[in-house]
This record gives C-alpha cells, structure tokens and sequence, in this order.
C-alpha cells in the first residue's frame, strides 16, 4: 500500500513539475518552449521508466494436479476403445481426416465414431465432446 502511494506522490511531484516548467517559458522569454518541453518529456520519462520497472507483478502459476480416468463412467456410457481413441485425437485438436490417417481407418469410420461419441455424451459439437469428456473425467 505504501509503495502505491509513493508512486501515486511521485506522479504528482512530475505533474506539478511539469506545470512549473510551463510557467517558467512565460517569465523568462529567453528560454524557448522546445526546451521546456523537452526538459518535462525527460522527466515524465525517467519516471516512467523507474515506475514500470518497480512494477512487476509476480506470475502466479496454478498447478491442478492430473485426474485419473473414470473408468466406471466410460464404461456407464458405454464408450469403446476406439470411441475413447477417437475422441483423446479430437482432445488434440486433430481432424476427422488426421485422426483416420493416424488410426489407419476410413474418415467416414471415423465420423461414424464421432456421432456415437456425441449420442453417449449428448453434445452436439466437437468442443462440448472434450469439455464434457474432462468434466466427467472421462479424458484428462
């Protein structure tokens, strides 16, 4: 908190130095209004630099421990081998056309699995299929 405040005090000392220097190319003429500016621009800058360089913010990082597989579940659901083959593919992100390629099977084989994967875990995209298969841990 005192940190917060100080960098808030500091802003305000640069911003009324700023308007003093302002004032300053009124009174005294000979000093063109470049270099005020320029003075105030250096200013603004050293404390943006000070600022932002005592501003870094600790990464938190979550760690969520791996879930086992429910084997109970995939077999209450009625999920094959295959089915469970196909939808850890579909989990990676993998097409219908890798997935065959990778599995040595017809893509239409593979759309044929996908279906049955959306009836047992009634979803009707492939996105829903992974989100539910992790919320049932049926995938990890």
């Amino acid at each position: 908190m005192l940190k917060t405040v100080l960098r808030f005090g500091l802003i305000i000392v640069a911003l009324l130095v700023l308007f003093q220097l302002s004032n300053v190319s009124l009174f005294i003429p000979s000093i063109p209004a470049d270099v005020v500016i320029s003075i105030a621009a250096v200013i603004l800058i050293a404390l943006g630099i000070y600022l932002g360089g005592n501003m870094k913010k600790d990464k938190v990082v979550e760690v969520v421990p791996p879930q086992e597989v429910d084997t109970q579940k995939i077999s209450a659901l009625g999920i094959s081998t295959r089915e469970m083959e196909v939808l850890e593919l579909i989990a990676k992100g993998m097409s219908n056309q890798e997935i065959a390629e990778r599995l040595f099977v017809s893509e239409s084989t593979i759309k044929t699995h996908v279906s049955s994967l959306f009836v047992k875990l009634d979803v009707k995209r492939r996105t829903q299929a992974v989100t539910r298969a992790k919320e049932w841990r049926v995938i990890t």
